[in-house]
């Protein structure tokens, strides 16, 4: 059905998706639409935040800087990969080194020319941004606390850009982004302990190496423990439409995440734990939409 040429073009493209994580791109993307429409920008009419140019071109650069991101701590991250995700890595590597740094610069470059078209700050808002993705995966991600506090802080970066745009400093905001920020510093605790073999080889410095397991579970346990004040603030004291499904779902999924997080041994039972923690990501992307269900056929 396809040439020899075809596949391997095929190969190379799904290589480069793998890279970059698309999948977790086009989650980003849809995220920073629903943020605006929902929560950002609740007061606009629907079309003006759709078909805002402005908001299109921070989303664009935003998606081109967290490619390029994948990209440079994919490739200071290449022998680790080889150890703890060697089916990836192989996909991975079917595109040179040379090439993902090309990728790299241009998607840079991209990012900053989109930034350029809404204002100078967006310049420079992006271009600190692209080099603390670069000082991180180069520097600090083989550090304990601060590696898992600065990848975290790099996760909601993407936010603050349109959060800025908008300037909309309600409370109800500051407490979403708390919840957001404690969930994605779980995920980094989970994925540290999920891959200690390869950091340990590596002689990368994370917290399960030089704290151990049993600290490292300490710490989860406590950020979950912190993560029922933004849920109890969200559901008693803001109006968050039904919305309040997605976290009482949360609690009961974190619960069992404790439960299983302390009977977890092997590197498969953590893989378990951050696919729970992602699911719940992932779920209060599209869950933003509780907040007003009819908010599209009233804003139209």
């Amino acid at each position: 059905m396809f040439s020899r040429r075809q596949k391997h073009i095929m190969l190379k493209f799904f290589s480069m998706f793998s890279v970059v994580r698309g999948y977790n791109i086009l989650i980003v993307v849809i995220a920073q639409y629903l943020t605006s429409v929902y929560i950002l920008a609740h007061d606009k009419p629907l079309k003006v935040v759709l078909l805002d140019v402005n908001l299109l071109m921070l989303v664009l650069a935003s998606a081109a800087t967290i490619a390029a991101g994948y990209i440079i701590n994919n490739f200071y991250d290449s022998e680790k990969d080889l150890i703890n995700r060697p089916q990836k890595s192989k996909l991975d590597r079917l595109v040179s080194q040379n090439t993902k740094l090309s990728f790299y610069f241009v998607l840079n470059f991209f990012a900053v020319i989109m930034a350029s078209y809404v204002s100078f700050n967006a310049v420079l808002f992006f271009s600190i941004y692209i080099f603390g993705i670069w000082f991180y995966s180069h520097k600090l991600k083989k550090l304990p606390f601060i590696g898992n506090l600065t990848s975290a802080i790099l996760t909601i970066t993407p936010f603050f850009a349109i959060f800025l745009y908008y300037g909309n400093f309600e409370t109800v905001i500051f407490v979403h982004a708390i919840f957001l920020f404690l969930m994605i510093s779980m995920r980094e605790l989970t994925k540290d302990l999920e891959n200690i073999k390869g950091d340990l080889l590596l002689g990368y410095k994370t917290i399960p190496i030089v704290y151990g397991e049993k600290a490292s579970k300490l710490m989860l346990t406590v950020l979950i423990g912190l993560t029922s004040i933004p849920v109890y603030l969200l559901l008693s004291c803001y109006q968050i439409g039904h919305m309040y499904i997605f976290f009482y779902l949360s609690v009961m999924l974190l619960l069992i995440f404790l439960l299983l997080l302390w009977k977890s041994k092997t590197k498969t039972h953590f893989l378990i734990l951050h696919n729970i923690l992602k699911f719940i990501i992932v779920a209060g992307v599209f869950c933003i939409i509780l907040i007003n269900v009819n908010v599209v056929l009233n804003r139209i």
